[in-house]
């Protein structure tokens, strides 16, 4: 038997979508936190078991708190605004009725639609989950995006279109935004719980770090604008967290000279630069070009 646990907060563009897909599993469960537009109505629609969880503000409590839920002995666990597609939802059949198999646990491709595009660089895909597990292997952290905790063997699903959970994600800047806020006010408070304190050096390179990452390391380019500008936002990001520790020590205040100023900004154009022509150095060509990116690599290495 599979159950699907679904948890809702003001979903009500998503919902009916999401819960159309499920019509292979045998149970429903709804974990709602506070909905207070049309969800829950449209969710009774269809045949779910509904459950009320306090507003944590993300989602890993409420994922454990619908497991302690759910009567199958196989869970899927999918976001409101994500759809299982059919031929997804057949191999999953498939794969709970394996009697001989041994595996625990399956991690499952997503597919992530950010305004209006598949992206398929910045780490965005295959973006592997753990989302379809025996009952008692898995269980989540009390951290927002913590890492699941399991037990037993594990596999990933073959990271294929067709395979994969949809996701649409973002549809708009002031929702990213929007759940920046959010999300970026709990991460400064563990932080803050675990002794961190925000320093000069951190707005520097935390934001730079995840830029690089995000836009050259996990080749965010080749998604063109959409590449560039989450690789932009999810940089923004970290630095909105920085702040938010220091406004947690009370905007404790501090002198920076510009010397200061200078060597860490310095630095950070040394790292964005190197990344660059590290890139560059990747396509072919001619050889006086390729020269002078070693140069520039090497002068900001």
């Amino acid at each position: 038997m599979i159950s699907a646990i679904v948890h809702t907060f003001n979903e009500e563009k998503n919902i009916s979508r999401c819960l159309t897909s499920l019509d292979f599993v045998q149970e429903i469960v709804v974990i709602d936190m506070g909905s207070s537009d049309k969800t829950l109505t449209i969710a009774k629609e269809f045949p779910v078991s509904v459950f009320s969880h306090p507003y944590t503000g993300f989602v890993e409590s409420a994922r454990n708190f619908g497991i302690s839920k759910a009567k199958g002995d196989w869970l899927l666990i999918v976001d409101a605004d994500e759809v299982v597609p059919r031929t997804l939802g057949d191999k999953l059949r498939q794969l709970s009725g394996d009697k001989q198999q041994q595996v625990k646990f399956y991690r499952l491709p997503r597919k992530n639609i950010i305004l209006g595009k598949w992206i398929k660089h910045s780490g965005w895909w295959p973006d592997h989950q753990i989302r379809f597990f025996k009952k008692g292997s898995v269980i989540w952290s009390g951290e927002i995006h913590g890492v699941p905790i399991t037990r037993g063997e594990g596999r990933e699903l073959a990271a294929q279109e067709d395979l994969s959970l949809i996701h649409y994600h973002y549809d708009s800047l002031e929702q990213y935004l929007e759940r920046l806020n959010r999300y970026t006010t709990i991460q400064a408070k563990e932080l803050f719980l675990k002794n961190k304190k925000a320093e000069l050096s951190m707005m520097f390179s935390y934001p730079v770090n995840e830029f690089v990452k995000r836009f050259f390391l996990l080749e965010g380019y080749r998604d063109g604008f959409h590449g560039l500008s989450l690789a932009l936002l999810q940089s923004f990001s970290e630095l909105v967290v920085i702040l938010k520790l220091w406004e947690l020590s009370g905007f404790r205040q501090e002198h920076i000279s510009l010397s200061e100023y200078k060597r860490l900004s310095d630095n950070a154009d040394k790292i964005k630069k190197y990344w660059l022509a590290n890139e560059l150095l990747k396509k072919p060509r001619h050889f006086i070009s390729s020269l002078y990116l070693k140069i520039l690599r090497s002068l900001n290495s």
